[in-house]
């Protein structure tokens, strides 16, 4: 048996939540690694539907063991106010079911403030898209190690001191830009009002993979947001602010990589982004809003309309060969179904040059054009669809193309939103 990592191969939005689900069932541990409450899985489990953005998605599985990596940044406030919600949904949530590093850097109001007032200052092109709560500041004062970590709850005087640094360097720029500044001491009462609350769960999350694998358990390890949103290899400076690769799952943890065998790649049959930034295959027409309709592209956390195009196989490829993609889980083929003819991006035009990858320069990136590759469409609904004879020969074509141009095998295929709607061709699990 093999232990499994599962990321985005696109720019997030690729429809994990299901895939986690189904795979969770059967893992003994599920273990996020980076990210933030900025992104979310929607899990539907006998009819009952969890929104989750912190909590691992085996948190709603009876005798799974959930972990937060260290690579997470946590908003204390939102993660109290995440348990207690699905805790009113029956889920029992307590120290023996889930363990938050003790070393997560902590998402503050201060960076709330930040975020939001850096986007409002921000025009045009300039604006990021940010979801605004905070979570790159929080990676920039972990980088730049003036950063709180849970554990430091757990020391007042080391605790006050800390947030007096911090909050004196931000409100320098609040201060500067019209802002309020922020008050060091009520973030210190605030946070000893709920310490006790919080390191209940604190653990450390390197011990407990390490114990897991001495006992041969099988770990999921999850992922947000997708690939192209990664801070080196995503479609910057319009990313998020973690590594979003397989390769962070060790980082994020504190695990060695051979940790992980089976990297998943979530891959959309078209193509999906919220917020600013590159999209080469976007349409902007008809088709384009006829994904979004019958996709219901609508995020997750924050409810923004997803921006929709056509599949884009050359960004597809980069994400496999960045982050080691082992298998594509292909999903939300049924809203391909009824076009006449269906496009996949194949190469880019960029200032009278033709590319096979796309550019990590923000200029060229904004100056590639789509070369399609059209293929013809299906009439037939996919909806539901659990087997491959089924199938009908143009979406069975389609599929084989898209493999053939990402060079990466479907392992799992989704014709639905419900579990069952599943075909496996490779069990991630088995080696």
């Amino acid at each position: 048996m093999t232990n499994v990592a599962v990321i985005g191969s696109q720019w997030g939005d690729e429809g994990k939540g299901k895939i986690v689900d189904w795979l969770s069932e059967r893992a003994d541990m599920v273990v996020r690694f980076q990210g933030g409450h900025n992104a979310g899985h929607t899990l539907v489990i006998e009819g009952v539907e969890y929104k989750l953005s912190l909590l691992p998605s085996g948190i709603v599985r009876p005798g799974k063991r959930s972990v937060i990596g260290n690579g997470v940044v946590v908003d204390p406030v939102a993660l109290l106010s995440e348990i207690k919600t699905i805790r009113e949904q029956g889920v029992a949530v307590s120290p023996d079911n889930l363990v938050v590093s003790e070393s997560v850097s902590l998402i503050l109001p201060v960076h709330v403030r930040v975020d939001q007032a850096r986007e409002a200052a921000a025009s045009g092109k300039t604006k990021i898209g940010t979801t605004g709560r905070g979570i790159g500041p929080a990676y920039e004062d972990k980088v730049a190690r003036r950063g709180i970590r849970l554990s430091d709850l757990r020391d007042e005087a080391h605790l006050r001191d800390r947030l007096a640094r911090l909050a004196a360097h931000h409100n320098v720029w609040l201060s500067a830009a019209g802002e309020e500044p922020v008050s060091a001491g009520q973030m210190v009462d605030n946070l000893l009002a709920i310490a006790h609350e919080l390191l209940a769960y604190a653990g450390q999350s390197w011990r407990e993979l390490a114990e897991a694998q001495s006992q041969q358990k099988l770990v999921l390890f999850e992922g947000a947001q997708g690939v192209m949103l990664d801070i080196d290899h995503g479609t910057y400076p319009f990313v998020t602010s973690s590594n979003t690769v397989a390769g962070q799952a060790g980082t994020g943890v504190g695990t060695g990589p051979g940790s992980v065998s089976f990297v998943l790649g979530i891959t959309k049959a078209y193509t999906t982004r919220v917020g600013s930034g590159p999209f080469p295959t976007e349409d902007f027409a008809k088709d384009g809003e006829r994904m979004g309709e019958r996709g219901r592209e609508f995020g997750t956390v924050t409810g923004r309309k997803r921006r929709c195009g056509w599949f884009d196989a050359v960004m597809v490829r980069q994400a496999g060969l960045t982050a080691g993609i082992t298998g594509m889980a292909l999903t939300k083929l049924d809203v391909l179904d009824g076009f006449d003819r269906l496009k996949i991006c194949v190469g880019y035009d960029c200032c009278g040059e033709r590319l096979d990858y796309f550019p990590s320069n923000s200029t060229d990136q904004a100056a590639c054009t789509p070369v399609y590759e059209e293929m013809p469409g299906w009439q037939e609904s996919t909806y539901g669809v659990r087997t491959w004879a089924d199938l009908p020969a143009n979406a069975l074509k389609y599929i084989r193309r898209v493999e053939e141009l990402t060079r990466i095998p479907v392992a799992l295929l989704s014709t639905s939103p419900e579990r069952e709607d599943t075909i496996l061709v490779k069990d991630p699990f088995s080696r």
